[in-house]
C-alpha cells in the first residue's frame, strides 16, 4: 500500500473510527477503503499507529471535502503534530483540573441550594468551559478584542460565571427573588438574559465578551449575533474582523431540526453578511429534550448540516479535556487564518433531564441507570492527571467557601442587578412611550430635493444605462421638476438621499432589494456593455453618509435576524429590512416576536430596525394580505383598552371615580339589547 494513500484514507475517513462517546453511544463506523488500506500488504504498523492517534482518537475532524488544499494541510499538519506532543505540562494540567472543579462544583452548588429550580445544568458537558477558554485564549495572542456569544439554556449560567465574568452573587440573587416587582410581568427569565463582562487570558489580556440575549426559539438568535458582530466590526475600520469573534453554542437537536440554522450557515461569505468566520460549537448531548438522534437526524452527526460549507467540523469527546482544548485552539488558529466559519461538536452527555424538575428515567431508563453511577468530569481528570484524593478535596473545599460567601451576598442585596452594561454608543437614545414634545421638524428644503434628484437621475458620463431604467429617470426628473406626481420609489430614494446627504449611514437589505421586487427601486445601475455597477445613493456628494444595499439569500428569518443585531450596535444607522411581498415577513415571525417587538420589553434593549412589508391588503386574498399594520401593532398590545397610541378609547373612566374598577363605561357592550358579549382586556 502506497504510504501516500494510506495517509490520505486516514484523514479522509479517520474521523469515523475516532472514540468520540464518553458512553458508547456513538460507535465507531468501519469505512471499507480504509480497512482495505490496513489489511493490504506491505503497510508499516508504526505509521497506522501513528495515523490512528491522530485522526482516530479522542478527536476526530471532517476537513478533507474542504476544495482548498491549503487549508487541508494546515488542519492535518496540526492533528498530526498535536497527537505526537504528549500530555499537558504539569502546571496547565493543575488550572484545567481547577476550572473542571469550579464549573461543576457551582453547577452542584446551585442544584442543593435551590431544590427544584430550573437552570439547565452544564453537568456532563463541563468541558465547554475549557473549551471556550481555549478558544478564547488563541484569540487574545491573535489581536481579538471584542466576542459575541450566543448561546440556548443549557449552561448559560455557567458561562455568564465562568466565560462572561458575571460575579456569582449577581446571579444568585436572580434565584432569591430579590426585588420580585421589579419587573411587573415584563422583564424575562434568568436563562434568557444578556450579560457583559471580561474574560482574563493566561498573559492577563482581557477581553470584552457580550453574551447575547435569546428566547426560548434556542438557534434564533445565531444571525442576531453575526449582525451584532458585523456592526462591531464595522464600527472599527478596516481590520475590524480580526478584531470581533462571534461565537455561536448550540444543542444537537436544534443544530439539525431548526431550519433557522442552514439560513444563517448561508450567510457565511455572502458580500453584506460575511463577519470573517464564527465559531460554532454544538454542545452534543446526543439527546433532545427527550428523544435520541434515531428520531432527530437522517445522518450520523447533528453537526451534518453544517456540510453545505467548505469548513472543518471538528467532533471531540467531552471526556477528555486536553482533547477538548486542543480543538478550541484549532477552531480559533482556523478561524484566524481563513476567516472562515469552524463547527466543534462536544460529544458529552446531559446528567439529568431537559431541566432539573424534569425525569428523564421515564423515557431513558438505561442511560440514567448509568449516568448515575458516572463521576463527575473533574473528579475523572484528577484521577487521570494523578492529583491525589486530599489535593482534590482541598480544591472542592475551596470552591464551596467561596461559593457559600458569595450567596450571602446575594442575600444582602436590596435590588435586582443588571448583568449588562451597554455600550457608550447607546448614550444618547431612549426608549419607553411615545412622547410627541420629541417631534422633530423632517421636512427638507426643496432646492435640496432638487439637487438630491438631480444627482439620483442622472449618469456617470460614459455608462450605458439600460433603455427602461433611462425612462424612469426621465419620469424622476420630471418628478423632481414638478411636472408629474412623486410615486413610491421617487419619495423613497429622495428620503434616503435626504438622510445620507446630512451624514446619516443607511443599510438596507432584502430578497432582490437592489432592483426591488417590484422594478419599482433601480438603486443600482447596471452598464449594458461591460457590466459595472454605479449606486447613485453612494454618490450625492462628499462627505455624505455610507450606503449599504445588498441583495439577500431566499430567506427571511436569518437575514432578518442579522439586520435586527446590526441595528443593536449601530443605533446611528437606518436599517431596514424589506420582505419581497409583506406575506414573505410569516416566515420571519420568530424574529419578529420574539426580537423586534419584544426586546425593549423583555431586556430593556432597543432597536429601531425598520421593516418595509410591501402588500397590506389590496385584493388578492390571503396569499398577500399578512402584512397589514393591525397585525404588527397587535404584537405591542399593552393598554390595549385605551390603545397604545390613544385610537381606540374602548373603556371610558367616570372623570369623578378615583378607581377605574369602579367607574368604567364600555360603550360596545351597550349596541342593543341581546347583543353578544364584548370583552377587552389589556394584555
Amino acid at each position: 500500500m502506497d504510504s501516500a494513500r494510506l495517509v490520505d484514507l486516514f484523514r479522509r475517513w479517520g474521523h469515523l473510527q475516532a472514540d468520540l462517546d464518553p458512553l458508547g453511544r456513538l460507535q465507531p463506523r468501519r469505512h471499507p477503503d480504509l480497512e482495505a488500506a490496513i489489511t493490504a500488504g506491505g503497510v508499516d504498523p508504526g505509521e497506522v499507529s501513528r495515523l490512528r492517534r491522530a485522526y482516530c482518537g479522542p478527536l476526530g475532524v471532517e476537513f478533507m471535502q474542504i476544495p482548498d488544499p491549503e487549508r487541508c494541510r494546515f488542519i492535518a499538519e496540526r492533528l498530526e503534530a498535536g497527537a505526537a506532543a504528549g500530555p499537558l505540562p504539569a502546571p496547565e494540567r493543575r488550572r484545567l483540573l481547577a476550572r473542571l472543579a469550579a464549573t461543576e462544583i457551582f453547577e452542584r452548588f446551585l442544584h442543593q441550594r435551590f431544590i427544584g429550580t430550573k437552570r439547565y445544568s452544564l453537568e456532563g458537558a463541563a468541558a465547554l468551559i475549557p473549551l471556550l477558554d481555549a478558544v478564547l485564549e488563541a484569540a487574545a495572542e491573535k489581536g481579538v478584542e471584542i466576542v459575541l456569544i450566543g448561546m440556548p439554556h443549557r449552561g448559560r449560567l455557567n458561562v455568564m460565571t465562568h466565560v462572561v465574568g458575571v460575579p456569582a452573587p449577581l446571579l444568585f440573587a436572580g434565584f432569591e427573588d430579590i426585588e420580585p416587582r421589579s419587573v411587573l410581568g415584563g422583564g424575562d427569565l434568568k436563562y434568557h438574559q444578556g450579560a457583559t463582562g471580561t474574560w482574563k487570558a493566561t498573559g492577563g489580556r482581557g477581553l470584552q465578551v457580550h453574551l447575547v440575549s435569546n428566547p426560548s426559539h434556542l438557534e434564533a438568535v445565531d444571525p442576531v449575533v453575526m449582525g451584532r458582530a458585523r456592526a462591531r466590526q464595522e464600527r472599527l475600520g478596516a481590520d475590524g474582523r480580526a478584531r470581533v469573534l462571534p461565537v455561536t453554542l448550540h444543542g444537537d437537536a436544534a443544530f439539525a431540526g431548526q431550519g433557522i440554522t442552514a439560513e444563517t450557515l448561508n450567510l457565511a461569505d455572502l458580500e453584506g453578511f460575511s463577519v470573517g468566520g464564527t465559531v460554532r460549537v454544538v454542545v452534543n448531548n446526543l439527546i433532545g429534550f427527550t428523544a435520541e438522534p434515531r428520531a432527530l437526524h437522517s445522518s450520523r452527526y447533528a453537526s451534518d448540516v453544517a456540510r453545505r460549507l467548505d469548513i472543518p467540523i471538528l467532533h471531540v469527546n467531552g471526556q477528555d479535556p486536553e482533547a477538548v482544548a486542543r480543538a478550541g485552539r484549532l477552531a480559533l488558529e482556523y478561524r484566524a487564518a481563513f476567516a472562515s466559519d469552524v463547527v466543534v461538536d462536544l460529544i458529552c452527555y446531559r446528567r439529568y433531564g431537559h431541566s432539573e424538575v424534569d425525569d428523564p428515567t421515564t423515557t431513558q431508563p438505561l442511560l440514567y441507570a448509568r449516568l448515575e453511577a458516572l463521576p463527575r468530569l473533574y473528579e475523572h481528570y484528577a484521577i487521570a492527571i494523578g492529583a491525589g484524593a486530599e489535593e482534590t478535596a482541598r480544591l472542592e473545599r475551596q470552591i464551596e467557601e467561596a461559593l457559600t460567601g458569595q450567596l450571602e451576598q446575594a442575600r444582602a442585596m436590596k435590588e435586582r442587578p443588571l448583568l449588562r452594561r451597554l455600550p457608550d454608543y447607546w448614550g444618547p437614545y431612549a426608549g419607553g412611550r411615545y412622547e410627541p414634545s420629541k417631534e422633530v421638524d423632517s421636512g427638507v428644503e426643496a432646492a435640496r430635493l432638487r439637487a438630491i434628484a438631480a444627482r439620483l437621475t442622472t449618469p456617470p458620463d460614459g455608462f450605458h444605462i439600460h433603455p427602461k431604467v433611462a425612462k424612469g429617470l426621465e419620469q424622476r426628473r420630471e418628478m423632481a421638476e414638478g411636472r408629474r406626481a412623486v410615486d413610491w420609489g421617487m419619495a423613497e430614494a429622495l428620503a434616503l438621499g435626504s438622510l445620507l446627504w446630512d451624514g446619516v449611514p443607511v443599510r438596507l437589505t432584502g430578497q432582490d432589494s437592489r432592483r426591488g421586487t417590484f422594478n419599482q427601486r433601480h438603486a443600482v445601475w447596471v452598464d449594458g456593455l461591460d457590466g459595472r455597477e454605479h449606486v447613485p445613493l453612494q454618490h450625492l456628494r462628499d462627505p455624505q453618509g455610507p450606503f449599504g444595499l445588498f441583495d439577500t439569500a431566499l430567506s427571511e428569518a436569518a437575514p432578518l435576524g442579522f439586520e435586527y443585531g446590526y441595528s443593536r450596535d449601530s443605533p446611528e444607522t437606518l436599517v431596514l429590512w424589506e420582505a419581497q411581498f409583506g406575506d414573505f415577513a410569516n416566515g420571519a415571525q420568530v424574529i419578529i416576536d420574539q426580537f423586534v417587538v419584544a426586546g425593549e420589553d423583555k431586556w430593556g434593549l432597543l432597536s429601531g430596525l425598520v421593516l418595509l412589508l410591501p402588500h397590506g391588503y389590496e385584493g388578492q386574498g390571503p396569499e398577500h394580505s399578512s402584512a397589514r399594520v393591525e397585525r404588527f401593532l397587535d404584537l405591542a398590545g399593552e393598554d390595549s383598552g385605551r390603545g397604545t397610541f390613544t385610537h381606540r378609547h374602548a373603556v371610558l373612566h367616570d372623570q369623578n371615580r378615583e378607581k377605574w374598577d369602579s367607574g368604567n363605561w364600555v360603550p360596545l357592550e351597550h349596541i342593543k339589547e341581546g347583543q353578544p358579549p364584548f370583552e377587552v382586556i389589556d394584555s
